[in-house]
């Protein structure tokens, strides 16, 4: 017998059988008749309107139908948004998350039509931590020192991104399939980058982004005449802070999979790491270097542990106390970060002195989306627009104050050591620990990166972190039902 209470309102009628009604035939021959009025009038771009109504269609059929479709448009969208603005002006591109995220829950809802949403799967610590956050960003609405609410909507994905991005991921990534099919998009888009940015190294930039470098980003990008790599993401910093992230994630994530799987992450950390490498961010290498120690850590295995600390000690010698690779611009610059003399670190950390006494009566900070060269848009003539923050914290310090980034501090070390202790003495299968131990290690590495920059809130960083947050947190999701207690031949 058939549950009319869970019939899906989108799935209940076949499409031959509406038209199969007189009144199916009228709307057919009208829709035709309306498609060759509109190519009639406006010929070659009423072609185009109407195939991407057509498509459109589809794609908001299957999102209506499997809401998991918003899931991955929304990872594949924070990948790409930016490097689309440097072809399309004119259009409010960043809006395309915000849409997609409405549409997802609203697919959720709609694929329950006729029953209440079980909503359970996010009712989480999380959860309820991310919706303090965003209760904070909200009351920056009425910062006293806040003065422009253009600003605030600017940076509106710190909160608002943040509670409804894990919530989705609670919802919607609750299988291992899943998990894997979040991997291997994330993984595609990873090499896309890469191969983006190599052409970038190899061949050069295209019109639009030499027009980008003209209007100011060379000042950042070019370099004793080198270009810094910066690919499709919004600048050199993000592109290898992120292709690091993949590296490490898909180098430990490989190690669950066999025969072409394991081939593709293999591929995929290979080429994050190569991109890291040539996207000459100094801070970048703190990716790979804490996230594989954090691997380590995780193992509880003394010979792994070992082996890694060696490894990681002979990188650490090869950057620091040696000049060999000198030749080559990525490792010299790389070799950068070694420095404590280095140039750049002592403008940061005068910057951070100048905020130190500015913010020391501000404990709610200057509000959202008010420091930094971005608030200059809003603020050109306003204290923070001018003070450099570089730093992901100095930015949360800068604008939520020492509140926001004390909050801010304990949520990520709260995810991350619970997470980590889940991984470490509560999760038995050997699998389910190495592909939580991989985002774990992604997560370390990134945190530790965005002290050099401002890389864990930016796009594409930020919405993958997040659901990883969402993923870690309930590792019990991805674990076998019955789980015997085998000596674990995989670490980790």
């Amino acid at each position: 017998m058939i549950d009319n209470n869970n019939i899906n309102p989108f799935e209940d009628k076949t499409g031959s059988a509406s038209i199969a009604k007189p009144k199916g035939i009228v709307l057919l021959f009208i829709g035709v008749a309306l498609f060759a009025i509109i190519i009639a009038k406006m010929k070659i771009a009423g072609a185009g309107l109407l195939v991407a109504l057509f498509f459109g269609a589809i794609y908001i059929y299957l999102l209506f139908t499997n809401p998991i479709f918003g899931f991955y448009t929304a990872i594949g969208l924070n990948f790409v948004l930016l490097g689309i603005g440097r072809y399309v002006k004119g259009l409010p591109l960043g809006f395309g998350i915000d849409g997609t995220l409405i549409l997802t829950f609203l697919a959720i809802l709609f694929s329950r039509f006729k029953v209440r949403v079980d909503w359970s799967p996010a009712n989480k610590d999380l959860t309820i931590l991310a919706a303090i956050w965003l209760g904070y960003c909200i009351f920056q609405i009425v910062n006293p020192e806040a003065r422009s609410i253009e600003a605030w909507i600017a940076g509106r994905g710190i909160g608002f991104y943040f509670l409804f991005f894990i919530i989705l991921t609670f919802m919607l990534i609750n299988t291992n399939r899943r998990l894997d099919v979040f991997l291997y998009v994330w993984g595609t888009f990873s090499i896309i980058a890469t191969l983006k940015g190599m052409m970038q190294l190899f061949i050069g930039v295209d019109a639009a982004e030499q027009a980008w470098l003209d209007g100011g980003g060379a000042e950042t990008h070019i370099l004793f005449g080198k270009l810094r790599i910066f690919s499709f993401f919004s600048d050199a910093g993000q592109f290898g802070a992120n292709q690091g992230f993949s590296g490490v994630v898909a180098i430990i994530y490989s190690m669950t999979k066999k025969g072409l799987p394991k081939i593709f992450f293999i591929t995929v950390g290979v080429l994050g790491l190569y991109g890291m490498m040539i996207s000459g961010t100094r801070g970048a290498i703190a990716v790979p270097f804490a996230g594989f120690m954090t691997y380590f850590v995780l193992s509880k295995n003394v010979k792994i542990l070992s082996i890694g600390v060696i490894g990681v000690l002979m990188l650490f010698i090869f950057f620091k106390f040696t000049m060999i690779g000198n030749g080559n611009d990525q490792i010299r610059r790389m070799r950068g970060a070694f420095d404590p003399n280095n140039k750049s670190l002592q403008v940061r950390l005068d910057n951070q002195k100048i905020l130190k006494g500015y913010l020391a009566s501000r404990p709610f900070g200057g509000g959202i989306g008010h420091a930094g060269d971005k608030a200059q848009r809003f603020l050109p003539n306003a204290f923070l627009s001018h003070v450099a923050t570089d730093s992901w914290y100095v930015l949360i310090w800068a604008e939520l104050g020492i509140i926001g980034l004390i909050f801010h501090l304990f949520v990520l070390f709260y995810v991350i050591g619970k997470a980590s202790y889940k991984v470490m003495f509560k999760i038995r299968d050997p699998i389910t620990k190495l592909k939580i131990g991989a985002l774990i290690s992604g997560m370390a590495g990134v945190m530790l990166a965005s002290y050099g920059n401002a890389i864990f809130g930016g796009m594409p960083t930020s919405l993958i972190i997040y659901a990883c947050m969402a993923i870690m947190s309930n590792p019990e999701t991805f674990e076998p039902p019955e789980v015997e207690k085998v000596v674990e031949l995989i670490p980790v």
